[in-house]
Parts: structure tokens; C-alpha cells; sequence
């Protein structure tokens, strides 16, 4: 029977027996709308494909999707929130970057020097997660309300 291991919003740690593993998902995305995590979001963020960027259900790492008062779109996570930012695809004789979509905060001094991306000394970030490249949409992942509304 797998055990999903799990953190609540105020830090308290529990154990869930799952009885089928065909139920996992379900079961963690019942937890993640009350804000519990599964683990920790590595450095440089998760990855997914371009193509979820708009459909990804944000409960599955405890997340939730709002939009600012200034329409700005963002999510929280673990009481941060990171702002959605659309990096457009460069494309010249020196460098070579796709079309991404990220969710990203400013640093923090506290935050793990691991976590932080950008110039020393100049403006530095922690990507919550990044959705790039031309992949197929992870069904499993998918926000089923985002995608009916579409």
C-alpha cells in the first residue's frame, strides 16, 4: 500500500496510506487544495511542457492559481506567491531560447543560496516552476475545471 508523506500549511507532517496506487493522484489532489505538499520543489523549479502551462492543476504540489487585483496571474505555495512571467523565444546568432511560461518570486536573503537564480549582487529569483518546450500535455497533470472552461 503506498504512503503519501505529506505537509500541511502550518508545517505539521502526516502519513496517508493510499489502498490502490491507481488512486494516488486523486488523494494528493485532495490534500494539495488545503495547501499540503509532497516533497520539496527542486532547485531551478519543476518542468513541464508548454502546452500546460494553462491547464496545470496546481493542487497537486499544494498550490493555489489567483489573479492579482492588477489582473496579474499568479500562485501560492507554501504562503509564497510567484507571479506568472512569459519569457518570448529568442532566436539568434548567439544564443538560442524557447518560448517559456514561469512561475517565479523575487529572493529572498533566507532563502537557500541553492534555490536563487540570476546575477550576484543584481536581481535574483526562485522559480516555482517552468513550462517549456514542445512536449504533449500530461493528461494525469491536467486541472479538469481549467480544461472544461477552455
Amino acid at each position: 500500500m503506498p504512503t503519501l508523506n505529506l505537509t500541511g500549511p502550518l508545517g505539521t507532517s502526516i502519513s496517508v496510506d493510499v489502498p490502490e496506487e491507481r488512486d494516488l493522484l486523486g488523494v494528493l489532489r485532495r490534500y494539495g487544495r488545503q495547501g499540503w505538499t509532497s516533497g520539496e520543489i527542486p532547485a531551478g523549479g519543476l518542468s513541464l511542457p508548454l502546452a500546460m502551462a494553462d491547464n496545470f492543476d496546481w493542487s497537486l504540489i499544494g498550490a493555489r492559481a489567483y489573479t492579482s487585483p492588477d489582473g496579474e496571474q499568479a500562485v501560492i505555495y507554501k504562503g509564497q506567491s510567484y507571479k506568472r512571467r512569459e519569457l518570448d523565444e529568442v532566436d539568434t546568432k548567439k544564443i538560442k531560447l524557447p518560448r517559456i511560461v514561469k512561475y517565479s518570486r523575487g529572493a529572498r536573503p533566507t532563502d537557500p543560496l541553492h534555490l536563487k537564480e540570476g546575477e550576484e549582487g543584481g536581481v535574483q529569483y526562485v522559480t516555482l516552476i517552468s513550462f517549456r518546450g514542445g512536449g504533449r500535455v500530461i493528461d494525469a497533470y491536467v486541472d479538469a475545471s481549467a480544461a472544461a472552461s477552455k
